[in-house]
């Protein structure tokens, strides 16, 4: 377990540098990150949370996901003190390994009728050549990042969610989570 915490830490910077800019466009300069508006941290928790739900119900088998809550992070070179982002990063345990064959497929096929354009399908790069697929919402500003790892001893998909850059209304502080 440890070492599966300590491989999630290590990869969040990567995954989060991988997804945001990936889509997510609205007419601003190519390095910018796109605006989700104005919210305070735990609205945006709210559409972070929605939008994992939204996705854990496209999955359409029987499991769990585990039970961890949205972390606000900085926005890249934007000001900490007024923007910020969103992320959400949980796993999909099947009730049996067998069930997640061809699930993959099935959401490249589902995501974009639910709004997502898939830009990334295929193998990682990691050593076991894991399936990933990367998609964006430019209504929702949101962007998923899913890994099957299907030679875990428990295989399962790893869902990574990560908002746009989010800015905190006037006279209020961005809570760090």
């Amino acid at each position: 377990m440890k070492t599966k915490l300590c491989a999630i830490a290590f990869t969040l910077p990567i995954a989060l540098t991988t997804l945001i800019g990936c889509g997510m466009t609205d007419n601003k300069k190519s390095d910018d990150m796109p605006s989700s508006g104005v919210s305070t941290s735990s609205e945006a928790a709210g559409d972070a949370k929605r939008t994992s739900s939204e996705l854990y119900n496209l999955i359409g088998i029987k499991g769990k996901a585990t039970d961890t809550g949205p972390g606000v992070k900085e926005c890249g070179k934007k000001d900490p003190e007024k923007y910020f982002q969103m992320f959400h990063s949980w796993s999909f345990i099947p009730d049996s390994s067998e069930q997640l064959s061809g699930v993959m497929e099935q959401l490249k096929v589902k995501l974009p009728r639910h709004g997502w354009e898939v830009v990334e399908y295929g193998p990682d790069s990691s050593r076991n050549k894991n399936l990933s697929l990367t998609a964006d919402n430019d209504t929702k500003k949101f962007s998923v990042n899913i890994t099957y790892q299907a030679k875990d001893n428990l295989p399962n998909l790893n869902f990574f969610v990560v908002s746009g850059c989010y800015q905190v209304p006037d006279g209020q502080k961005i809570e760090r989570f």
